[in-house]
């Protein structure tokens, strides 16, 4: 059972990193301010009720710890705000469906771009695709999220009143005046196309080198010298191993951007995670950084444990075990050279 014991190996993996970011989570935020109650709101019966909440009236560090931890694993719970009063993952639970729409949403748009666009630049290279897409590149990696999701909202939004400037709706609440599926959709245009420009075409620069190293293997040669068609040489033997490296900077992108959402979501008025930790950030609401900072982790760590299982079934060459297998050569016994007859002087 490679395959279990592989997925075995990773969730361990997953729950040390998270152990190890609630150590370091616990060792800024109740540590290094020693006492919760000095940032000027913990005074009569809301110091009290802090301290009773977090355990900070135990004299020893890891009781304290151990009683953070016991309240998140056993109770699913950071506490609550300190600015409402409200359970921080009732917070959390309104906020992350409107980040995980902005951030997947964001990300099927920029494929559905990226891949055909590389496709194309690859098996026409130097044209006139080729030569744009380098521009978007260049507008991917210098320009800023939030002088994009500026320059689209003056353009399509107020200008030419295509798209709304900001604002979202509720998927699943069709009855209202903003909800339902298309409302939804069409409040969330920009911010899609915003993620799209920063990342569709550095994803299709690296989908055109992957097929162009790809192309000139001698498993591609093989498979036309005997006969299959272009169509399936190019899906089968090119795009599947140029789509491995993809996957896996995809993981890690994907994860990055529920961090980094929070540019976007101030540009566009969404009210997603990011919006949340930056007036938490302002008030000094703790307990919310402490949601925002563990549940980022843990959607970093997951997408990555996603991202190990894709690359080994996507890849037959890499073992579960983490080591590459051996071919047929290496896997033989070697021949022991048979012994050669010691040379001798003449006979006298």
């Amino acid at each position: 059972m490679p395959v279990l014991r592989y997925l075995i190996k990773r969730v361990f993996w997953a729950v040390f990193v998270l152990f190890a970011v609630s150590i370091f989570t616990f060792v800024i935020f109740f540590i290094v301010p020693a006492d919760q109650t000095r940032f000027g709101r913990g005074t009569g019966a809301l110091e009290l009720s802090l301290r009773e909440n977090y355990g900070l009236e135990e004299l020893s560090l890891p009781s304290e710890y151990a009683h953070f931890v016991w309240n998140l694993v056993r109770h699913g719970t950071f506490g609550e705000s300190y600015e409402s009063n409200t359970a921080v993952i009732d917070i959390l639970a309104a906020a992350i469906p409107v980040t995980a729409s902005l951030v997947v949403g964001g990300a099927i748009l920029f494929l559905l771009l990226a891949v055909p666009i590389g496709i194309v630049s690859a098996l026409r290279p130097r044209s006139l695709v080729d030569r744009g897409t380098m521009l978007f590149v260049l507008i991917g990696v210098s320009a800023h999220p939030a002088w994009i999701g500026l320059v689209l909202s003056y353009f399509l939004g107020f200008k030419w009143h295509i798209t709304p400037i900001s604002g979202y709706c509720d998927f699943f609440n069709p009855v209202s005046s903003c909800g339902g599926g298309l409302q939804w959709a069409h409040h969330l245009v920009l911010p899609w196309l915003t993620f799209a420009i920063l990342f569709a075409g550095l994803y299709a620069r690296m989908i055109r080198a992957n097929i162009l190293e790809s192309i000139d293997e001698d498993y591609v040669r093989t498979a036309r010298a005997k006969g299959a068609p272009e169509w399936l040489v190019l899906r089968s033997h090119v795009l599947r191993n140029a789509m491995l490296p993809v996957v896996t900077m995809l993981g890690m992108d994907v994860g990055i951007a529920f961090g980094g959402a929070i540019f976007i979501e101030n540009v566009y008025s969404l009210p997603g995670v990011g919006r949340i930790v930056v007036a938490a950030l302002l008030r000094r609401d703790l307990p919310v950084i402490l949601g925002v900072v563990l549940f980022v982790t843990f959607v970093i760590v997951v997408l990555n444990l996603i991202v190990d299982l894709l690359y080994a079934w996507l890849d037959p060459r890499v073992r579960v075990s983490g080591e590459p297998a051996l071919g047929k050569a290496e896997q033989a016994p070697r021949a022991q050279p048979s012994p050669q007859p010691v040379p001798t002087g003449p006979t006298l």
